[in-house]
């Protein structure tokens, strides 16, 4: 049965920004905890986290990676995730895991893109959060103005928990200490900020407080809990991963002061579809029924389907027989595991907290949940919010018959990557993801796990068309060939949509003038036409069709009749509703020297961009946010390395559709037509 008891369980994910050293900090934890022997290096390719043949080229974290210690009768699930921005997607996907999410900034950078953003993606899952400085023993740095930043940014409530001591050779702890020697600020002074802002959320220990001038820490542990679920309180730790300074401190913080399964925030799980969809809340208790969550799946070339996942409420043990979703087919646990790195250790039971892993179930997949109940509702978790895959190649097989092996490969990838996308339009697969080092990667995957090249391309941007106008079409279609004949007639109106709607379609046909029979046969006629609009071929967006009245034939009136209908008084209505093409505008995001700002802003504003803002960072760096069309960017990867000598790194991620300039509108019409001339020749 499960050593632990959920209170015994500590859960935290280490997310922040590239380099900021977060595996070298789980290698320090494990070997701290004496769960390992030695410390690896990154740049050695010897840490637990970074195992992937491909991590130890790139020397970063491309995947999240799991492994857990044990510290005082306790144990710590940790989830080391990738800081490259073409990565956070797998990031995100590891929080639903954890109750804590551990916020690591390098004290010589500073706070950069990806801190942000994680502090705000683990704010909107509602878990309690915590910021670890690393690098305190680096030189050159200014650990006092860096805490004033932090708490510039992510409010007053970033509260220092320990301070660098002896030129950050060690810690001292600030809230079970109420006094000691550090290298800035006043441990007094931090241990009564903590203080206060602990018993803020509790009235009756802020009246105590206030009569005896200091609680004792175990009279804090409940609001201290409150207070991080809350987000009232943000505690700031410092450490060095390398030389081992803050590491035991930092393993004490978690098991005495962080949330366990029973004291974080619960997740937001879901039972039905749609607006149907109620919340529903999940016990952190082993005797209830299984709730899991699945938030990893891996494609091992050994090993098999692996599918990581989160016990949320009940108990997994050997045996157990469980459900994926909605699905009625259970599947058995064969063999239960716990990860620590690539290797799979195997274990008797699972209980709320712990993170465990099942092997060769080819039906699970990411963000599924898992559960043990026959007539169990659809059950999901309240659903992640992605970047968007912007970043695109089209591609094609180098060797010819190598297209079947291509599509395993891609399937593959797409299992284990919830920022990647693989579309197929215009006659080419697009692959996307979020940036080209994302994109490097799957190439490389490609190539050296599922021996398989491509040679790649710009692909089409993704325009759309969409209406601006309500309009009437109509379209019967008659076709006698000696025998049975073929008819169907449709009228219909088109309506504008808000940008992002999608598509609507609508029955409004009486009397039966079109038989119920063939209503969908005109919708599919109208979809035809929304996969390659009539204006450059692109997809038709945000438009809403009424169909009201027609015709149809006792005899001749046939399926094929109508979808031919339905198409052309589509195609006709467009025409008339004053069709637009919309192109796709991204948010950008720019890290360069400031020397080259102004190039870099010329150069965003020569291509129909704007610039937002601007944010200083440290080591003479600035941040440059701004918008720009995609179809403007292509190579600018080439461009920004050529302004910055190779110093500058760019983002982005889409932002919202808007019309094209009237030139760029006809361009893309004429080349459409052009193509389609050549094509009926």
């Amino acid at each position: 049965m499960p050593k632990f008891a959920p209170e015994a369980i500590r859960t935290i994910a280490l997310v922040g920004h590239g380099a900021a050293g977060k595996t070298t900090l789980a290698e320090a934890l494990l070997y701290k905890a004496g769960a390992i022997n030695a410390m690896g290096s990154v740049e050695k390719g010897s840490t637990v986290c970074d195992f992937d043949p491909l991590e130890k080229t790139y020397q970063h974290s491309l995947n999240a990676s799991l492994v857990h210690l044990q510290h005082r009768d306790t144990r710590i699930h940790l989830v080391d995730t990738p800081g490259l921005p073409d990565f956070i997607g797998r990031a995100v996907g590891a929080l639903p895991a954890v109750e804590t999410a551990a916020v690591v900034i390098n004290a010589q950078n500073g706070i950069e893109m990806i801190t942000g953003r994680m502090m705000q993606w683990a704010a909107k899952r509602s878990l309690c959060r915590m910021i670890v400085v690393n690098k305190i023993d680096a030189e050159n740095i200014d650990l006092p103005g860096l805490l004033a930043r932090i708490q510039g940014a992510f409010g007053k409530e970033c509260l220092p928990i320990n301070l660098p001591a002896d030129g950050g050779k060690r810690v001292v702890d600030c809230f079970f200490n109420p006094s000691g020697e550090s290298d800035f600020s006043s441990v007094e002074e931090a241990h009564g900020a903590l203080v206060d802002q602990v018993v803020e959320v509790d009235e009756e220990l802020m009246a105590k407080y206030l009569e005896q001038g200091e609680v004792s820490p175990e009279q804090l542990h409940a609001p201290f809990e409150q207070a991080l679920r809350d987000g009232h309180l943000i505690p700031v730790c410092f450490v060095s991963a390398r030389s081992g300074a803050g590491v035991a401190e930092l393993l004490d913080i978690i098991v005495k002061l962080m949330p366990n399964p029973t004291e974080g925030n619960p997740p937001q799980f879901l039972k039905g579809e749609g607006a149907e969809a109620t919340p529903i809340r999940c016990e952190p208790d082993p005797k209830m029924h299984v709730l899991a969550h699945v938030f990893k799946v891996v494609i091992d070339p050994f090993v098999g389907k692996v599918g990581a996942f989160r016990v949320h409420q009940g108990t997994v043990t050997r045996d157990t027989q469980l459900f994926i979703g909605d699905g009625r087919k259970p599947f058995k646990v064969g063999h239960l595991f716990l990860l620590q790195g690539k290797e799979f250790l195997e274990t008797d039971g699972l209980v709320p907290g712990d993170i465990g892993a099942v092997a060769k179930v080819d039906e699970i997949h990411f963000d599924a949940v898992l559960h043990d109940s026959h007539d169990e509702d659809y059950i999901r978790l309240a659903p992640l919010e992605f970047p968007t895959p912007m970043h695109s190649l089209a591609i094609e097989p180098k060797r010819r018959g190598d297209e079947q092996r291509i599509s395993e490969a891609l399937h593959k990838i797409v299992a284990e990557d919830p920022t990647f996308r693989v579309t197929h339009h215009a006659a080419e697969t697009v692959i996307s993801g979020l940036g080209d080092l994302h994109m490097r990667y799957v190439l490389d995957k490609m190539a050296s796990q599922y021996h398989v090249e491509v040679t790649t391309r710009p692909p089409r941007i993704p325009y759309r068309e969409t209406i601006t106008a309500k309009a009437e079409g109509h379209h019967r279609h008659k076709k006698q060939t000696g025998g049975a004949g073929q008819f169907g007639e449709v009228f219909l109106r088109v309506e504008p949509l808000k940008r992002g709607a999608g598509f609507e379609f609508v029955d409004q046909v009486k009397g039966g003038t079109i038989p119920t029979q063939f209503i969908p046969a005109v919708e599919k006629g109208v979809r035809q036409v929304l996969e390659a609009g009539p204006v450059a071929g692109f997809p038709v967006h945000d438009v809403r069709v009424i169909v009201y009245d027609g015709k149809h034939h006792p005899v001749d009136s046939k399926e094929v009749a109508f979808i031919s209908a339905g198409k052309r008084a589509f195609m006709d209505a467009i025409s008339k509703a004053r069709p637009i093409i919309l192109e796709p505008i991204v948010n950008i995001e720019v890290n360069a020297p400031e020397a080259n700002m102004g190039d870099i802003a010329g150069d965003i504003s020569a291509k129909r961009g704007q610039i937002s803002g601007t944010d200083s960072m440290q080591a003479g760096t600035l941040s440059i946010k701004g918008q720009a069309p995609l179809s403007e960017l292509n190579n600018y990867q080439a461009r920004l390395k050529s302004v910055t000598a190779g110093q500058g790194s760019f983002s982005i991620e889409l932002s919202h559709y808007e019309p094209v300039p009237p030139n760029v509108q006809k361009d893309l019409a004429a080349q459409y037509a052009k193509a389609a001339h050549a094509e009926e020749q």
